[in-house]
This record gives C-alpha cells, structure tokens and sequence, in this order.
C-alpha cells in the first residue's frame, strides 16, 4: 500500500511537473506536499472580494506583521492564505535572508511572478569562462528542446525578439503596452543600439490555452485564479497527473528524510511525518524526485544521514546546501511625464516592460568592471489619487472632491532590475544542531551576504536607469538602491549544484545525484549559476528533461 513506482516531494512548479511527466508515462506516483489541500478554484476564497470585503481593507494589522516580519512583505490581507507564517515557521538568519514560502499543494505556484525567459549558453558558458565555482554540465542545445516543449503546455505571452542572449520561445499574442511605455520603447531604440524595451514574457494567457483562460486582466494572480488564465500546479499539470489515474496526492506530509539501502546503494523511499498528528510512514519508491524548494530540499539531503552519508544523503563532495544564490532587487529608477494627458488604460495589465541584459555580452562596448549582468523589469501608469501626495492631502467633501479624486494625475514609469549574483560557497544553509521547530526538526540556518561584485553591478544599475529615463524626456527622475535583504526576489537557487565532476558537484548533466543515481533534484536546487532571467520556465524544461531520462533508465534496468 505503501510503494509505489515514483515519489515526489513538493508539488510547486518543479514538483507539479515531475507528477505530470512521471504520471503520464505510465509510473504510479505518489506526490507529498507538507502542506494543507488547496482545490483549484473551490480555495480561492478571496479571488472575488473587493477591498471593502475585509476587515483591513487589505491592510495586515500592526500585529501581525510584528509577528510574521519576514512573511508579511509578501502577502496582503487578500493572499495571506498561500503564504508561511514566521511565527509558525521559524528559521535562524546567520545574516539578512527573507525566506518566502507556500506550504499548500501548488506551493509558490499560486503565488510566483509568472515572467518566463530562457537561459542561453552566455550563461551556461559563463562559469567556465570566468573561473567561477564549476562548469555547468548542459548546454543551451541539451534543454532547447525542452523549453519548447514546457512553453507548449505552459502557454507563454511574449514578442520574439531575436536575441541570442535571450533565446526566443514559442509565445502566444503579446500583451499590450500601453502609450507611456510604447514612448519609452521608442526613445531608447532611438538612444542606443545595444538595448530594447519589450512586453514581459509570462505565464499568463493572452487568449484560451489547452483547456484554460484566457486572462481577466485583473492582476489579482496571488488569490488564485478562478479562470485557469495563469499557469500553476493546480490549473494545468496536477489535474494533467491526476487524469492518468496514477497519481497519489497526499498533503499534510512533512518528509523528514530520504532512506538509503547501503547494499543496493540506492535510495529506497522516504521517512514522513503528518503534520497534524506527527505520525510516522514510510514510504517506497524505484526512483524519487526532490523538489520540495531550494532550502528545504537542501534541509531533506543534509537531515538524511547514514553511515555512508555522514554529512547528509548524496554529500560526499561536501557541497550540499553550500553556493545558495539569489537574483538581487531594489535598485532602479522612477520618473514622470508631461504628455499623454488624454490617454489612458483598460484593465490592470499582469506584466510590465522587460528590458534583457546589455553588459558583458563578449564585446568590449559592453565590457563593465564587474562579471555577469541584469534585466530591468518596470512599468507606465497614470499616478491615481492614492499616490499623489498633493490630492490625497488636501481637505474637501462633497462633488467636486470627488471628481478631483477621480482625476488621474501624469503618466509615472518606474523601472528595477534583477541581478546576478554569483555563487559563494559561504552562502549556504545547514541546519542548527540544537534549536528544533513544533515537529522536532532541526531548524534552518541560512548564512548569506552579497560581496564587490553584486555592489559593483548595483552601481552601474542605478546610473543606467536614470541615464534611460532622463533620454526619454521624462522629469523628476529619481533613482534608489537599498540593498534588500537577499530571498526577496524568491529565486533562491543552487543548493545541489548541477556539474561534471562527483568530487565537485551533487548532480549529473540529468539532474541525477551522483552518489544517488535514483535520486534526482529538479528545483532550484539544481542551479550552478543564478543567471539574470527569472528561474522557473528552466526547473521547468528541467524537469520534463530529468524525468523523460529516469523513466528511459528505469526501463533499462539501470535504476
């Protein structure tokens, strides 16, 4: 009752996508989320609210963000729900980390930004080059077809623009920028040749897509979408697993550790404990996948100790839960415009701008002082009455301060970027060997700091930005850099390095462990280097790559 042919851990983006691949191709798999059930539409029970519907208005109470610090500067009154509490969760901070979590089935899936862009061999090449960490074991040729093949299910707005750097996918009809943005567009093509401006590409859907959508345009994603019109685990690849008839859910299961048969020198399944009652299970599997997130699945290899894995399951080369990156944010410009008063916009646009990476892309035009680069993400609005100091100040009632109110003040763009941060082996996370969290487990440590690359690279960020905005024509360009904590972004990623050398690394080119060989790790854990593109369309192709492969060798016999 217990063994299956497939398990699971987490069902996030990585997770839902290693059911669906391993559940259609014919293994019965058991998917185990720590977290509570979350039905797909049935759960959203916030999507429909107005403001005026919750007792804060959307506000969090001062309490509450008090007790949840970390948590709180990612969810409102509205999406609380699919968001962890500190207070219930708790981890240790050697430095700075805002850790950001989704305890559900769905995981960060229901909650992620959605922005999907594929990394190149400018970036699988580039720790080889540069002497940093170790050289990826793929190329951009290993995964190219892959990313077709997840952008297909997925459904992707986006422009192809042709750059070699940001490989073009298959996409479905952009979505539409508005008349400030366009301008913008148009006056840096005019200004430089080394950089455009367009539509963010994003897993949100232009029109109908496999069953699913399109989107409403009502940019309330984080509440869960009633309309299937972007892409989580609960819309699209778990009910895909669940049609096969081999998938097995089951939430409210904390995985403690993998189990290792040292005669067969495999894994044989995993050691669970039910959240609620704290029972033990065990269960069994020929193959299992870890994609229970960056840190945590970090925190199942290291808890899983044995007498041929002292430091943690699959840990000979010492590198389990070291090299922990994460895109750094909160550096970037805002400015407004005179002009364009009479036009406006419909719906609330789920997506900004996007603006690729223009530094160190091998020509010495592009050359900078430091390694790696960024993307700038922004957006044009007309500032309403809630952002303009003047209005919201002033004293009034009655008609006309109303209609003054209703007025929309001059187009405003702002614009930030995500950055690369290169892979530290001191960034890490252990576990602490006496503090344990409400089921007994060790609990997190995570040790993280940003070092002269990063600060060089925010310097040359905020100059960019406004140097864009003030050659566009627009006035009161202010610009800002604050180093946010690191995980504010939530692309943590690299904790299991993908590489070529067992001595080295924790995964082969299949995103098998080395020392594990039916183990496999396909969430962010994986990465050896962070890249500048937003992370999850690559756990995708990943992962439907790691599974076409486990599923090959176990029919061969070799797994």
């Amino acid at each position: 009752m217990n063994t299956f042919d497939a398990i699971v851990v987490g069902s996030g983006i990585s997770g839902g996508w290693a059911a669906k691949e391993l559940c259609e191709k014919g293994l019965k798999t058991l998917v185990l989320e720590r977290g509570r059930n979350v039905e797909h539409i049935k759960d959203y029970t916030t999507a429909f609210l107005h403001p005026w519907q919750f007792p804060h208005r959307g506000n969090l109470p001062i309490q509450e963000i008090a007790e949840n610090p970390v948590a709180s500067n990612a969810y409102t009154e509205a999406t609380r729900q699919f968001f962890v509490s500190d207070k219930e969760h708790p981890y240790i901070q050697a430095n700075p980390f805002h850790w950001i979590r989704g305890y559900q089935v769905g995981g960060r899936s229901l909650t992620w930004g959605r922005q999907c862009y594929r990394l190149s061999d400018l970036d699988f090449e580039a720790n080889a080059k540069e002497g940093i960490a170790v050289d990826w074991p793929i190329r951009y040729k290993d995964l190219e077809a892959w990313y077709d093949y997840v952008e297909d299910f997925v459904g992707i707005s986006g422009q192809p623009e042709g750059l070699p750097h940001l490989p073009d996918g298959h996409y479905l009809p952009p979505l539409e920028m508005n008349c400030i943005e366009d301008h913008f567009k148009k006056k840096v093509k005019e200004n430089y040749t080394d950089r455009l401006v367009t539509i963010g590409r994003v897993a949100n859907l232009s029109k109908g897509w496999k069953g699913r959508g399109p989107c409403q345009l009502r940019n309330l994603c984080d509440r869960g979408c009633p309309f299937s019109g972007y892409f989580s685990s609960n819309a699209a690849t778990l009910p895909a697993a669940a049609a096969t008839g081999n998938l097995t859910l089951q939430p409210d299961a904390i995985v403690l550790e993998v189990i290792y048969d040292e005669k067969s020198r495999k894994a044989t399944g995993v050691r669970v404990m039910d959240a609620h009652t704290k029972k033990i299970t065990e269960y069994y599997a020929r193959i299992i996948f870890l994609n229970a997130s960056t840190i945590a699945t970090a925190a199942i290899l290291l808890n899983s100790t044995s007498k041929a894995f002292p430091q943690g399951l699959g840990n000979t080369s010492g590198q389990v839960g070291h090299n922990l990156m994460d895109h750094f944010v909160g550096t970037g410009a805002q400015a407004e415009f005179d002009g364009f008063s009479d036009q406006y916009y419909s719906g609330r646009r789920p997506v900004g701008v996007y603006i690729p990476r223009f530094r160190n892309l091998g020509t010495p035009a592009t050359q900078k002082d430091y390694l790696r680069g960024f993307g700038f993400q922004g957006a044009g609005s007309r500032i309403e009455w809630q952002d303009m100091g003047a209005a919201a100040g002033k004293g009034g009632f009655g008609e006309d301060f109303k209609k003054q109110l209703l007025k929309p003040g001059p187009w405003m763009m702002w614009m930030g970027a995500w950055g690369e941060t290169l892979p530290y082996f001191d960034n890490k996370v252990e576990l602490d060997p006496t503090q344990k969290d409400s089921w007994g487990q060790s609990l997190i440590k995570i040790s993280f700091q940003y070092q002269e690359n990063e600060r060089k690279m925010r310097k040359d960020i905020q100059a960019s930005a406004e140097e864009m905005l003030h050659k566009a024509g627009f006035r009161n360009v202010h610009s800002y850099s604050h180093e946010s904590p690191a995980g504010t972004a939530v692309h943590e990623c690299g904790t299991a390095r993908m590489g070529r050398d067992p001595k080295t690394s924790v995964l082969n080119a299949w995103n098998q462990m080395h020392d594990v060989p039916n183990v496999f790790i396909t969430d962010g854990s994986c990465m050896t280097s962070a890249a500048w593109q937003n992370p999850s369309l690559t756990y995708m192709a990943l992962t439907a790559r790691a599974c076409d492969y486990a599923v090959q060798e176990l029919k061969k016999g070799n797994l």
